[in-house]
Formats: structure tokens, C-alpha cells, sequence
């Protein structure tokens, strides 16, 4: 970490302590009824700030997953539009996504995977050194999208860099029962493609490798695998119970090796940070945090008949009827 820029690593920190006080917030916003549902990104904030920090938001391109609110933090994504994703508040979100060059959350798993895999060969086509970033975990890296994705991205050089948090459960499902070989990113070589294992948890070694596959892929010598090895501390999603699949004594060695508590020691140790230094960066974060929930929890609804637009070019019968239902129903 002492390699790295001073401003760079506090920015680093100050990004991840914000995230982790927002899902603070936000798993509080489901238990409060605001949000139906929440997928924590505990644990999971070095893997994601740093490779964010490690793009260019005015070129790039982020295609995440459902559990990137910390890389959406962390490369300048409006959060309160973000965030109100999950409140189910219009399509995708509040935000704008062509503007902010980071996706709409996508839930289908390795959805994100060829989505951006086209950005990027669009990109090339274009005369544009723009990079597309794709977040998928390891129960993703199962699924025939991901291998169709990294055998086009290959063959045809496309600047992509494929992010996978192997976060080591598939919601229920561990690595050894469903990654042959037990790596993502030795898979890379059947595609042709370099493959860096890091650890996950080490926001300094995300950033790095993140930061070369970028500079790789953007002077046009084609695409990357990382696999960030991490762990998902706190259950899949807030409808989740863990107890019933893993053992609670990996999970409490795991949270020993909190990233956020990592890069702070880092820090620290390296002369980058004073104590007060850090305080100050928490005491932001947490006002940071609790502007976003007061922000999504107060952001209006859309109107009822956003239901039925953006649904087809044009409208079909049947849909017409369901909102001629739905009116209906609310006139009542």
C-alpha cells in the first residue's frame, strides 16, 4: 500500500467506509419495510472501490450485477437515484445511466457479462479507447454466458475487463461444488486471455490489477480475468438465512480480515493517515450515508402508469387491457 499515492489510498478508504455505513443504512431501510429487499456488500468493498477507482468514468463504461453499490459509490454515480433501484421506484432507478456510464442493476445472473462484452466491441468499432468493466460473482462464472462472452472477447480483442468477486458462495452453493478446478481465473487460459488471481480484501492489490487489465485492454492487446477472492459475510440477500448452509466459524474468521479495517491499518502504517486524519473520513462518511437514506427514503413514487410504458415499441392488446384494468382498479 505505501507504493500507492497518499490521496489515492485516503480515497480509497473514504469510498469504502462510506459504503460500508450505507449498507448499514440500507439493510435498516429493508428491515424498516422502505426497501422489499437488500443484497449486502459487506465485506465486499476493496474488491469493489478499487477496481471502479481504477477506471476512467468520462470514457469507461461498469456493467454491474445487483452488488455493486459500492463500485456505483465509488466511480460517481448520483446515490440517492441509484439507491432508490431497490425500492423498485421506475425502471433501473432514479439515476441516469448513459450520463453516469454505469449500468442499471441486473440480476440475472452473468446478465451483465455479454451486455458488456458488446459495449466493448462497439466501443472498438467506434475508434474509441473507451473500457468496459463486467462484475460477475463465482456462481455466475457457471453460466454459459460468461464462457460465450469470454470466447467472443477474445477472439475478437474486445476491451473488456471481466471482474469476477468470487465472494466463495453461490447463494447457497460453495466454490469446491460448483468452480471445476477450483479458479475463475485459470479458466482465462482456454480463451486465450491472461487470468490474475488477487486478494479481494486488499484494496492495493485490487487497484493495481484492475488498473493494468484497463491499460491493457485500452492500448488494444484485448481483455482480462480477475478473480478477486473475498467472502460474502453477511447473508445473500436480507431474505437469506446463511446458518442453514455454512459454518459460523468461517464466516467470523473472515470478518477478521474486514477490508475496511485492512486499508485503514494499512494507512496508518504507512505514514499516509494520522488517527484524526481517519476520524475526520469516518465522520463524513457516516453524514454522507445518512443524506442517501434520507434521500431515498423520501424519493416520490413513480406514477402507476409507468407499469405499462417501455414495455414494447408498441403496445400490444393485452397490455392495453391491463391498464384499462389497472385504471380502472385505481379509480375506484
Amino acid at each position: 500500500m505505501d507504493h500507492l499515492p497518499a490521496d489515492l489510498t485516503r480515497a480509497l478508504y473514504r469510498h469504502m467506509r462510506t459504503a460500508r455505513d450505507l449498507d448499514t443504512e440500507a439493510i435498516a431501510l429493508q428491515r424498516q419495510g422502505v426497501f422489499p429487499a437488500y443484497v449486502s456488500v459487506r465485506g465486499q468493498e476493496a474488491a469493489q472501490v478499487a477496481s471502479a477507482t481504477a477506471l476512467d468514468s468520462t470514457r469507461d463504461f461498469v456493467f454491474p450485477t445487483y452488488r455493486e453499490m459500492a463500485s456505483a459509490l465509488a466511480y460517481g454515480v448520483e446515490m440517492v437515484g441509484y439507491m432508490a433501484s431497490h425500492r423498485a421506484l421506475w425502471h433501473g432507478g432514479l439515476y441516469d445511466v448513459m450520463a453516469s456510464r454505469f449500468g442499471a442493476v441486473n440480476a440475472v445472473v452473468g446478465g451483465p457479462v455479454p451486455h458488456a462484452v458488446g459495449w466493448a466491441v462497439g466501443e472498438r468499432l467506434r475508434g474509441d479507447d473507451g473500457v468496459a468493466l463486467a462484475y460477475f460473482g463465482d456462481g455466475a462464472s457457471s453460466e454459459g454466458d460468461v464462457h460465450e462472452s469470454m470466447n467472443f472477447a477474445g477472439v475478437f480483442r474486445a476491451p473488456v475487463v471481466f471482474f469476477c468477486q468470487n465472494n466463495q458462495w453461490a447463494l447457497s452453493v460453495p466454490n469446491d461444488r460448483q468452480v471445476a478446478g477450483g479458479s475463475v481465473a485459470a479458466r482465462a487460459d482456454g480463451y486465450g486471455l491472461p487470468g490474475v488471481l488477487v486478494d479481494g480484501n486488499d484494496a492495493g492489490a485490487v487497484y493495481e490489477a484492475t488498473a493494468e487489465a484497463v491499460a491493457r485492454a485500452r492500448r488494444g492487446d484485448g481483455p482480462t480475468v480477475i478473480e478477486a477472492l473475498t467472502y460474502r459475510v453477511e447473508p445473500h440477500s436480507t431474505s437469506d438465512d446463511p446458518s442453514r448452509y455454512r459454518d459460523g466459524a468461517e464466516t467470523a474468521r473472515w470478518r477478521e480480515r474486514d477490508p475496511v479495517e485492512l486499508l485503514r491499518r494499512a494507512l496508518l502504517a504507512a505514514g499516509h493517515a494520522a488517527e484524526e486524519d481517519l476520524a475526520e473520513d469516518d465522520a463524513r462518511a457516516r453524514e454522507q450515508a445518512a443524506r442517501i437514506r434520507d434521500g431515498v427514503a423520501a424519493a416520490p413514487e413513480p406514477d402507476g402508469s409507468d407499469l405499462f410504458t417501455h414495455v414494447f415499441r408498441e403496445t400490444t392488446e393485452e397490455l392495453s387491457r391491463q391498464r384499462r384494468t389497472w385504471k380502472e382498479e385505481v379509480e375506484l
